[in-house]
């Protein structure tokens, strides 16, 4: 196969995962209410936290600078907090404890009642968000799963689970992207009705 026709056939791949996800109407539903629980936690002064792994560490420190900074609108910031980026956190956690509690510890010192955690991976079964979704469950915060079609812990631990109709990590990864972007959005428009 020819590298066009490589990336033509990609794309393609790309827009049937985006078209099942246009159909299915449980996962657009799934998408508000994450928006109305985070939109809830934001208005009350808590904040939304964000962990993954590899491509869901980036997407977790992406996704929380949409709500610090801005996605459409000019608007007063939001509180996201990715629990990827303090790496002597990491480091010093994952060397003391095991890196299976480099975010559940995270959540213990910083997570308040009433904040949100989003967990994001494509596997659904990295056991430090597993970790970290038992400890926020715990300290009644809302865990909100994103992973792909396998149902796996993390899903089972969470309160919402957004799940990407697909198996392949980079498809996957793209639906992630996508949905966060629009959750992002919808939160925004409704903590920040009147921002131009």
């Amino acid at each position: 196969m020819s590298s066009f026709d490589y990336a033509r056939n990609e794309i393609a791949r790309t827009i049937g995962v985006l078209n099942s996800m246009l159909a299915d109407e449980a996962l657009l539903a799934t998408l508000q209410r994450v928006a109305n629980h985070c939109t809830a936690a934001i208005g009350a002064g808590n904040k939304v936290m964000f962990c993954g792994n590899g491509g869901s560490a980036a997407d977790s420190q992406h996704l929380a600078a949409e709500l610090i900074g801005k996605l459409v609108h000019r608007r007063p910031a939001m509180a996201g907090l990715a629990l990827t980026t303090d790496s002597s956190a990491l480091t010093a956690v994952g060397n003391d404890f095991g890196y299976e509690y480099v975010f559940s510890r995270q959540v213990e010192g910083l997570g308040r009642s009433g904040d949100v955690l989003i967990g994001i991976s494509t596997s659904g079964c990295s056991q430090n968000v597993v970790t970290a979704f038992q400890t926020a469950r715990a300290r009644s915060i809302t865990t909100v799963a994103m992973t792909g079609a396998r149902r796996g812990p993390i899903a089972d631990l969470a309160d919402e689970w957004i799940a990407i109709p697909h198996a392949d990590t980079a498809k996957i990864q793209e639906g992630h992207i996508v949905l966060g972007h629009i959750f992002c959005a919808m939160v925004e428009s409704q903590v920040h009705a009147k921002a131009d």
